[in-house]
C-alpha cells in the first residue's frame, strides 16, 4: 500500500485546477481562463483500495503578493510545499520554459518532482520532444510526462509515475473519502465561478463569496450567499439592469450546484460592499481565507 501527498504547483493558468479534476474525475476546483482563479488549496483523494491512496492538492499559481488575499494564496501554496512526498510542477507547454525553470527551482523542493508538460495537443511535435529534453536535464525532475486535454489513457500514466515515487504507508483518509473540505465551500466555489465567466478582468478580482445558510429540507436544499465587492459601482454592475445580471449568476450557478449535490437548490443571493475587503485580517478570515 502507498500513500502520500501530491502536491500541483505552476504557472497562473497552467492548468492546474482541470488536471486535479481530470484525475479525480469530479469536479472540485473551479475554473475559468482568468489567472488567479484558484485561491484556495484544494484537496481531492485518489484511492485505489490496498494499492494507493494520492492526497492531490491543487494550488494557487505562484504570483509576487500585492495585498493580503494574495499573501493568504501564497501561504496555500507555502503549506502544500511543506508537507509534499511528490510534487507535480505543472508547465504549459507554449510558456517560457526558461522562466517556468526558475520558477520550480525557486520552491527549493526536496521532495521527487514530475514534470507534467500540458496542452502538447496545441504543439507541433518537435516542440513536444524540445520540451522533454529540456525539463529531463533539470536535477529535481525525476519524470516527465506529457498532457492533452481529457486523454484519460495520458492520466493513467501520470497516476503511474506518480504511484512509483509515493512512500508506503496506510491511508491518511476513509476511501469513501474524496475531499477534507465542507460541502459550504464548493457550493461558494461554483457561484464564485460563474462571476468569472460572465464579467470582464475587474470584476472577479475583487469579489468573494459567503455561504451564511445551508439548510437542507425534505425536498430540496436552501442555500443563501453574499457576494462580496469593494465598491458601489461593482456592486451595480453584479446586479445588473432590473436584476438582470444577478438572476444569470445565480441561475448558473444553482444549475452547477444541484450537479454537485444532486439534489434540488432554492439558491438566494445578495451583493455587498465591503471596501478594501482583500487588506484586511478580520474580513479574510470571515470569507474563508485562514
Amino acid at each position: 500500500m502507498k500513500s502520500g501527498f501530491v502536491n500541483i504547483f505552476g504557472k497562473p493558468n497552467a492548468g492546474k485546477s482541470t488536471l486535479l479534476n481530470a484525475l479525480l474525475g469530479e469536479k472540485l476546483a473551479i475554473v475559468s481562463s482568468k489567472v488567479q482563479t484558484t485561491r484556495h488549496r484544494i484537496k481531492g483523494f485518489l484511492n485505489k483500495k490496498d494499492v494507493y491512496q494520492i492526497i492531490l492538492s491543487d494550488t494557487p499559481g505562484i504570483i509576487e503578493p500585492k495585498y493580503k488575499l494574495h499573501q493568504k494564496m501564497m501561504g496555500n501554496v507555502k503549506s502544500a510545499l511543506e508537507d509534499a512526498d511528490v510534487a507535480v510542477l505543472l508547465v504549459d507547454i507554449q510558456d517560457d520554459w526558461d522562466e517556468c525553470a526558475k520558477l520550480f527551482t525557486s520552491l527549493r523542493l526536496k521532495v521527487p518532482c514530475i514534470i507534467a508538460i500540458n496542452k502538447i495537443d496545441k504543439a507541433n511535435p518537435d516542440n513536444v520532444k524540445a520540451a522533454k529534453a529540456f525539463f529531463g536535464t533539470l536535477p529535481y525532475c525525476r519524470n516527465v510526462v506529457t498532457l492533452s486535454a481529457l486523454n484519460q489513457k495520458i492520466f493513467e500514466k501520470l497516476i503511474q509515475a506518480i504511484v512509483a515515487l509515493l512512500p508506503e504507508g496506510m491511508p491518511f483518509y476513509d476511501e469513501d473519502e474524496m475531499t477534507d473540505l465542507p460541502t459550504k465551500f464548493f457550493v461558494g466555489e461554483l457561484i464564485r465561478e460563474k462571476i468569472y465567466l460572465l464579467f470582464g478582468d475587474e470584476i472577479p478580482y475583487h469579489a468573494a463569496v459567503l455561504v451564511n445558510a445551508f439548510k437542507e429540507k425534505t425536498t430540496l436544499i436552501k442555500i443563501q450567499a453574499d457576494i462580496i465587492v469593494q465598491r458601489e459601482t461593482q456592486k451595480m454592475i453584479l446586479i445588473g439592469e432590473k436584476g438582470s445580471m444577478i438572476k444569470k449568476i445565480g441561475t448558473l450557478a444553482r444549475e452547477d450546484i444541484e450537479k454537485f449535490l444532486e439534489q434540488k437548490v432554492f439558491l438566494e443571493l445578495f451583493v455587498k460592499v465591503r471596501p478594501k475587503w482583500r487588506e484586511s485580517d478580520a474580513q479574510l478570515k470571515e470569507y474563508g481565507y485562514n
